[in-house]
């Protein structure tokens, strides 16, 4: 709740004429409850769990067949009672686990100081909390993770996850209950550590699941803005620790690829590249031999 009873006042505390966005936001915000702002974060979750994983679903189960050169696992594919049952699962965890969670986290939010009063933050101080939110989140992530492969994290907790072997979009959040409190850890450092606007934080918690998303989504589209992003991983990154399972001791990191390269666990990840390479060279060196005889034979007229 602002502390201004008009936008007069507001103008006059911050001694300058409000934006267009902040006015938006006093009239939104001025007489709500801080608690019921924090809220929306739920909310929010709750679209993206269930509105994100939805178009590529859609081209999993009755896309055009030019689609099917970008599926990762081609040979897998997830009927529609697969999908529902997942999205199930996650929504149980959802609402038994991460929305108490959410909720009950209000005061530390309140604690290390994510406001919501005016100004709003500008752009560039957004874009910079977010480029700390997503590289400590994806630090802790990595080893927290790296953790859970060990033989009792993976068979006591991580295993849950690994299920899906091809992964969906809606298996992104598909976890053990443990899990998703463990690895949501590192996810609220980053706000800790540099604390900003509750716009901010919400901007923090959707691009990120939207992130686990499309790395889910078990198709690598060549057109994914993300591509243009440094280090990025991917889906056709993490699809392959999916692939390999339990056994995988591979491409640990969330988000981007450096950890998984300084430590030296995207070895099994890199050989696996460097085969796919290999083999697709010898089909074209293959693929160009026979058809070099194939007009050979038409050129020769001893074959006529």
């Amino acid at each position: 709740m602002l502390p201004y009873q008009t936008l007069h006042e507001a103008q006059d505390s911050l001694g300058r004429p409000l934006t267009f966005a902040e006015t938006l936001w006093f009239n939104y915000s001025a007489r709500m409850p801080d608690f019921l702002l924090y809220f929306h974060n739920f909310l929010f979750l709750l679209c993206v769990f269930s509105l994100c994983p939805l178009p590529v679903a859609l081209v999993e189960l009755k896309g055009p067949k030019f689609l099917d050169r970008f599926k990762i696992q081609p040979k897998v594919r997830m009927p529609l009672h697969i999908m529902v049952k997942c999205y199930k699962d996650v929504m149980f965890v959802f609402f038994f686990v991460v929305g108490p969670l959410q909720l009950s986290s209000y005061p530390l939010i309140k604690l290390v100081g994510i406001r919501m009063g005016l100004p709003l933050p500008s752009v560039w101080e957004m874009l910079a909390q977010l480029l700390v939110y997503f590289m400590v989140e994806d630090y802790g992530n990595y080893w927290l993770h790296r953790w859970m492969h060990n033989k009792w994290g993976y068979e006591k907790i991580h295993h849950v996850h690994h299920e899906y072997t091809a992964p969906i979009g809606f298996a992104a959040p598909y976890a053990h209950w443990a899990e998703v409190l463990i690895l949501g850890i590192p996810a609220f450092v980053g706000p800790a550590i540099v604390p900003g606007h509750i716009v901010t934080f919400w901007l923090w918690i959707a691009l990120r699941q939207m992130e686990a998303i499309e790395t889910h989504s078990g198709y690598d589209f060549p057109w994914s803005l993300t591509k243009f992003i440094p280090f990025y991983g991917g889906a056709e990154y993490h699809d392959y620790h999916h692939y390999v399972g339990g056994l995988s001791q591979s491409n640990f990191a969330s988000v981007f690829t450096y950890c998984d390269y300084i430590y030296g666990t995207d070895k099994g990840y890199r050989y696996h590249r460097y085969q796919k390479e290999q083999l697709g060279k010898m089909k074209d060196i293959s693929f160009g031999e026979v058809n070099g005889k194939s007009n050979k034979a038409d050129q020769d007229p001893k074959s006529q």
